[in-house]
């Protein structure tokens, strides 16, 4: 199995920009071959210190392989949600792991 997690921070001066994303991802990235698990969704607060609380929307990812992994990097649906969503974040971060 191979994970591919990725955590976003929106633009604070785009209103719904966290709503926007989840949508963008659900109608973009969650059809595309290859995806044997598909979960995105906003940061949800916790009273632990322990629990990361900055970012505002994570996806989550699974692959039989990391060749399905690499090929979804370049399906063209992923492309579109980059070419369509990517002015909603400030910065992303990705965790990639078998």
């Amino acid at each position: 199995m191979f994970s591919h997690i990725v955590i976003f921070w929106t633009h604070a001066d785009i209103a719904g920009a966290a709503d926007l994303l989840v949508a963008g991802a659900e109608k973009y990235l969650r059809p595309i071959p290859g995806v044997t698990l598909f979960h995105v969704g906003r940061m949800v607060p916790s009273h632990r210190s322990v629990v990361e609380q900055s970012y505002q929307v994570a996806l989550n990812l699974t692959f039989a392989t990391k060749a399905d992994q690499d090929s979804y990097q370049e399906a063209p649906l992923h492309l579109e949600f980059i070419a369509q969503c990517s002015h909603l974040w400030t910065r992303v971060v990705v965790y990639d792991f078998e």
